[in-house]
Formats: structure tokens, C-alpha cells, sequence
């Protein structure tokens, strides 16, 4: 018995070090890929308007008739996410009132960058109610359906007033990187893998949120309108399209 236990204690000991000095070898000769959307020489801030990074994932400053400001990345995201994490931000106003803010989070050689907001919206005091797949159908520039999750959330917000009343929130997300597509973090990280393993290369992830919140009763039209607002402005920093995912994954099973 005690000879088993040794021999099987000797084994998990060798496969740890086994998968360790694999991790360490990928590590250390990978390479970074490119990323799926426009990065740009612009400043991005802090919220008391300290520039945190010189580049910037870009995004419009108008796209159909909203007009936007840019907004800053939050003292915990600093703190939290690795340092060459990149990231464009910008709330989007339309003449009505409605407002979409659209974050961009894009990795660098430290693959923590991306998280999902099933962590994020819980700590801002939104409660998930629904989490459900979509397709949102972008024209330009050329035909394609982008792949998205669609949260319905509920929280507290207060009125100009100060009165807080019960809101709702729609946020749609997903995942981009150099020729690839999804909105299921575990593909990502699939993928991500499977890249390291065969190419040494470490795919370079964004992900791209898009959150508004309405009144309750609202949130129909409201979803309507932002995949309408989204299918205006991929195009504008969105590098990867559907049909680069589809001649990647043709010249793979060659």
C-alpha cells in the first residue's frame, strides 16, 4: 500500500512539473498576436484626468446620431488589471437622451486582461436576471452576424432629483481577437490555447461591451436600438469580420 501511494504521489509530482515547465517554455517563446480591433496613438485617463497610457482602443466619436465623450478607466481596473492592458472608452448620447456606453478592454502579453461582466455588473449593484445568446447583423464591410451575449439586469439608480428608482440595464458583449469571433468565454479560452500550443502564439483578446439602462417595460426597444447602434459602429473599430474567421478555420483543416 504504501509503495502505491509513493508511486502515484511520485506521479502527480512529475505531471505538475511536467505542466509546469511546459507553461514556462510556452511563456517564455511565445509571441503576441495581433489585435482584432483599431489601436490608436490617443491618450486614455484616469477619473481625476491623469493620462494612465499613451495608445487606446478607438471608438467613433459619433456614430448615427449620437454624440459621445470619453470616459475614463476606473481607479479599480488600474489597480486590478495588468499593466499593458489597453482600453478605449466612451459614452454615446443620442438627441433623446438615450445613452450607450462602449468599453473595449484588449489584452497585451498577460492574458488576466479579460474578465466577464458576470463578475463585474454584480459588483457595480446590477442583479443578472437573464443571460441569453444573440446575432446582431453587421453590413459593413461586408455581411456578417456577429456573435453576442445579451444580459437583462436590474439595479437602483438616481433620478436628477436624487430619487432612486428600480432601472434596467441591457449589456452586450463579446469577444474579438486577430480573425476570431465569439461571445463564449470558454471557446476563447479554447482557442486561446489551442494557438499557444501549435503556433507559440498568444491570440491578442478584446472584449467589447456595450451597456444602456432603461426604465422597466423599456428594455425591448431599447435592445433594438443599441443593435442598431452596434451595427453602425463595429465597422468603425472592428477589425476581424466573420468572413476572416471563416478562411482561418478553411486553411486550418487543410
Amino acid at each position: 500500500m504504501k509503495t502505491q501511494k509513493w508511486i502515484l504521489a511520485s506521479t502527480a509530482l512529475a505531471l505538475m512539473g511536467g505542466s509546469a515547465a511546459l507553461l514556462s517554455f510556452l511563456q517564455s517563446h511565445q509571441k503576441l498576436g495581433l489585435p482584432g480591433v483599431k489601436v490608436v496613438a490617443a491618450p486614455i485617463y484616469d477619473p481625476d484626468g491623469k493620462v494612465v497610457a499613451q495608445q487606446s482602443a478607438y471608438l467613433p466619436e459619433r456614430v448615427l446620431n449620437y454624440q459621445s465623450e470619453p470616459r475614463p478607466v476606473t481607479l479599480l481596473e488600474l489597480g486590478w488589471l495588468p499593466p499593458d492592458t489597453t482600453f478605449g472608452r466612451r459614452e454615446y448620447r443620442a438627441p433623446d437622451g438615450m445613452g450607450v456606453l462602449t468599453s473595449i478592454v484588449l489584452m497585451g502579453t498577460d492574458r488576466t486582461s479579460i474578465h466577464t461582466p458576470q463578475y463585474c455588473l454584480p459588483g457595480q449593484g446590477w442583479r443578472i436576471d437573464q443571460s441569453e445568446r444573440a446575432a446582431i447583423r453587421i453590413e459593413r464591410p461586408r455581411s456578417y452576424d456577429l456573435p453576442v451575449m445579451k444580459l437583462t439586469a436590474t439595479g437602483i439608480q438616481a433620478t436628477a432629483s436624487g430619487e432612486k428608482i428600480m432601472a434596467r440595464g441591457i449589456y452586450v458583449y463579446w469577444f474579438v481577437a486577430d480573425r476570431e469571433l465569439t461571445a463564449d468565454h470558454l471557446q476563447r479560452m479554447w482557442w486561446m490555447a489551442r494557438d499557444l500550443i501549435r503556433q507559440g502564439t498568444l491570440q491578442r483578446w478584446a472584449y467589447v461591451a456595450c451597456f444602456s439602462v432603461c426604465l422597466p417595460g423599456q428594455e425591448e426597444a431599447t435592445y433594438q436600438r443599441m443593435k442598431e447602434f452596434i451595427a453602425a459602429s463595429v465597422p468603425e473599430f472592428q477589425l476581424t469580420t466573420a468572413a476572416d474567421v471563416s478562411s482561418l478555420a478553411a486553411s486550418q483543416s487543410m
